[in-house]
């Protein structure tokens, strides 16, 4: 019996490389995804493969839809046709209020998050709908649980942007709920990894209910059992992963 195919858009650290090693130990084939850092691809490529998975790292910047469609591309091709997908991309831009921020800034938070994200949305159901000849499958999109804080006095922009996420999950799912596709978000709290500007890991864990930031490891067992079978009338949902903040 074949293996999932699971393709990560920005696979290659955090939270994204917490999916890839996990869905490697879970039973998955991996497309890593990565834009720049290539050794980092390749050392959650070795992690799938040494939990006996197989695995490849492509390159590509999925704010643009021609490497979008690449990337799909040549998941299908080094590993079959893909069968789940994740969309673990993101930035922040440098944390000011909104009056303060540039339009360079909003523009390319909103390029990756949010049009970016839908691009990869598309294409996901352009391969997986049963109504485009797919055979069905399983999206998680990573939003945040600043679509629903705000981001006041760092990042408007970033909740704004990962806003745009919640809808389309919704929207999304809505389109292909009979065409064999799950569409769902998990929307992460806060995560030390290195999205985080420095400093703010260790300025907001006094504040947070359970008095600890989130791990990367945690986010992607919840990223997992959204795309497993486990999983087979969520539909729609985003899960928060935020420890109650």
């Amino acid at each position: 019996m074949s293996r999932p195919v699971l393709l990560i858009a920005g696979g290659s650290r955090g939270i994204g490389a917490a999916c890839a090693r996990l869905a490697g130990e879970r039973g998955y084939d991996v497309a890593v995804n990565y834009k720049t850092n290539a050794n980092a691809a390749a050392g959650v490529v070795d992690a799938v493969k040494a939990a006996g998975g197989q695995a490849v790292a492509i390159a590509g910047d999925v704010a643009v839809e021609a490497d979008i469609i690449r990337i799909f591309d040549e998941a299908a091709a080094a590993l079959g046709p893909v069968t789940h997908f994740v969309h673990c991309a993101g930035i922040i831009g440098d944390a000011s209020r909104l009056d303060e921020a540039s339009a360079q800034t909003i523009r390319a938070v909103l390029d990756i998050n949010t049009v970016g994200a839908l691009l990869c949305l598309r294409e996901s159901v352009r391969r997986l709908s049963t109504k485009n000849g797919g055979k069905g499958g399983a999206v998680v999109m990573l939003s945040s649980m600043a679509a629903t804080i705000g981001g006041g006095g760092e990042c408007v922009w970033y909740a704004a942007a990962k806003a745009g996420v919640d809808a389309m999950v919704v929207g999304a799912s809505r389109e292909v709920a009979k065409e064999g596709v799950r569409i769902n978000a998990v929307s992460p709290g806060v995560i030390d990894t290195d999205i985080q500007p420095p400093g703010r890991v260790e300025r907001l864990t006094p504040l947070l209910p359970m008095g600890r930031v989130g791990q990367a490891d945690e986010v992607a067992e919840a990223v997992l059992f959204l795309l497993s079978d486990a999983a087979s009338y969520i539909n729609g949902a985003n899960l928060r992963v935020s420890g109650a903040r």
